[in-house]
């Protein structure tokens, strides 16, 4: 972390990314809890995360809209939005004002999709390919650190203060992001004009994706780890109850213990990256969470702690992979759309497995279904370690031959390939920002 944080343009953005993480952080849990209180009713709290969650639909647009302009400009109206976005919630009063929380909540969700498209273009740009791994774990790092407080924080300030506070931390969030981000200079070259019809365009990301094995291989093994990875949304609170016999308030202890390990696995995530490959770092993650997984099919006090260390560490392993993954391997005017498309392949099994834990965890022994949980992620595993040749560790990449060198070495230069159905080349309608 100390290499990337003596770059100045990557402390900048880090100052930024801190403050609207921080907002992040704090909101999340804390709008569901205003829900709650407001209505009564636990379906309509839950129904909060679900508007936050449900405009990942939209990714590969979004994606495509971001690919459009250039980066650094781009996440300063996207943060200065999303702090407009929220205004609105000094407006809530009462239960009959429940819907200003959804609404805010969708485009809140929407704005975090084009944020986490945006910044993965913006990192490529202002970091050299070495650092992209320290880089995400470093942001990595901070995220799952925020994670042991900001929920309790955002929890608290509603209940010291009430709904509005929580507005007023957003907003200044995210003023604060764009404001660091404003200081940031880049040289970003022009986006490229769009020469397809806009369906092609959008999907040009998914295109790229399936055509390159290396992310092909990463999408494929994650997807299917997810699938029956959110399983433990709900058999959480079955193995407190029935396992355990506490409250179910013992569930806050277990997520910060979570939290505890998913600090660790920030720390470390360069490292695994580094050692091993994105795709292997990927397959590790997995391997990790499902060994924690097998250890709660057995319920006991200290075995619980040592789970949830596990499943909280693989999590920042597997961003750090694949963000890591994605930047490398993908022009950067395409890298809107192709990590739209990967988060929205991911996911879309994460949303049915939550769906499915929550109906078999009613039917089925939860023992039972966390030791399937370890046979499936396994495999899963399994099938990305299979690929981990597709990308080696730094150590084994070729070296890269100083510009000069190669001019003198070589006649030409190939020009790079271009995915198919997307147009290279600029132009003055081209150049918005």
């Amino acid at each position: 972390m100390r290499t990337v944080l003596r770059r100045r343009d990557f402390r900048l953005l880090f100052a930024g990314l801190a403050f609207s993480m921080t907002a992040e952080s704090i909101m999340l849990l804390a709008l569901a809890v205003w829900v709650k209180d407001l209505t009564g009713s636990d379906g309509m709290a839950g129904a909060t995360i679900f508007a936050m969650i449900a405009p990942m639909v939209l990714a590969p647009i979004v994606g495509w809209v971001v690919d459009r302009f250039r980066r650094r400009p781009f996440l300063i109206v996207a943060n200065l939005g999303t702090a407009v976005v929220l205004t609105p919630l000094f407006l809530v009063r009462d239960r009959d004002d429940v819907w200003i929380i959804y609404a805010v909540g969708a485009l809140y969700g929407l704005g975090y999709v084009a944020l986490n498209a945006a910044l993965n273009g913006l990192l490529k740009e202002i970091m050299p390919e070495e650092l992209m791994a320290e880089a995400n774990g470093a942001l990595q790092t901070v995220k799952q650190g925020l994670r042991l407080v900001g929920p309790l924080l955002g929890a608290a300030l509603y209940t010291g203060a009430g709904g509005w506070p929580l507005a007023l931390v957003g907003v200044l969030g995210f003023l604060a992001a764009a404001i660091a981000v404003t200081v940031l200079h880049v040289e970003e070259p022009r986006p490229h004009r769009a020469r397809l019809r806009w369906v092609a365009e959008v999907g040009a990301g998914l295109r790229h994706m399936t055509a390159e094995p290396a992310l092909r291989r990463a999408v494929v093994g994650v997807a299917l780890a997810v699938l029956v990875m959110g399983f433990s949304e709900s058999l959480i609170f079955a193995y407190v109850d029935r396992g355990l016999g506490r409250e179910p308030a013992f569930v806050g202890v277990l997520v910060t213990v979570q939290g505890i390990g998913g600090l660790l696995g920030g720390l470390l995530s360069p490292v695994v990256v580094r050692r091993f490959g994105e795709v292997a770092a990927l397959a590790v993650g997995v391997a990790v969470f499902a060994s924690g997984a097998l250890l709660l099919a057995y319920p006991t006090l200290w075995l619980a702690f040592v789970a949830l260390v596990l499943l909280g560490f693989n999590l920042p392993i597997a961003l750090v992979g694949m963000a890591t993954l994605v930047q490398r391997r993908t022009p950067g005017f395409l890298l809107g759309r192709v990590g739209a498309a990967s988060a929205a392949l991911i996911s879309g099994p994460q949303a049915v497995s939550i769906g499915t834990g929550a109906l078999l965890v009613g039917v089925l022994d939860f023992r039972l279904l966390f030791v399937a949980m370890t046979v499936v992620m396994l495999a899963a595993a399994t099938y990305l370690w299979a690929g981990r040749r597709l990308s080696p560790p730094s150590h084994a990449r070729p070296v890269a031959i100083p510009a000069q060198a190669a001019l003198a070495n070589r006649p030409a230069t190939p020009a790079p390939a271009v995915p198919a159905g997307v147009a290279p080349g600029g132009g003055a309608a081209a150049d918005r920002c």
